[in-house]
């Protein structure tokens, strides 16, 4: 069964992307965007970045999941929430240009998180 809830979560986070980037993102875009941090492009990317930050999450979610259907460690659950974390850290450091500084926190906690997966 959790691995059936895994796949759906999966499924769920890659449709979140897809059909928001296509169908709500674009469209939000065309009206006009409060101006963070001196423009309007900053708010596109926090906004780009927060979305897709939850397909991230889902997926990383999953995994769990299917970890936890079969025999599982502490230090793999670490490690797969530790990837969660650099991949979101990443993806807010390179969107935003460094400029939302969610990065910090995210980077450091993988490294915690990979640093307690490796022992």
């Amino acid at each position: 069964m959790l691995h059936v809830a895994a796949a759906l979560i999966a499924l769920l986070g890659i449709a979140h992307s897809v059909l928001g980037e296509r169908y709500i993102l674009v469209r939000l875009f065309r009206r006009e965007l409060p101006p963070l941090f001196g423009g309007t492009g900053f708010t596109r990317r926090t906004l780009r970045f927060a979305w897709h930050l939850t397909t991230v999450l889902f997926v990383a979610l999953a995994a769990v999941l299917a970890q936890l259907a079969g025999p599982y460690s502490t230090a793999a659950l670490a490690g797969t929430i530790g990837v969660a974390l650099l991949l979101s850290g990443l993806l807010s450091l390179f969107i935003s240009r460094g400029r939302h500084l969610s990065w910090l926190v995210l980077l450091t906690a993988a490294g915690l998180c990979l640093a307690t997966a490796i022992g």
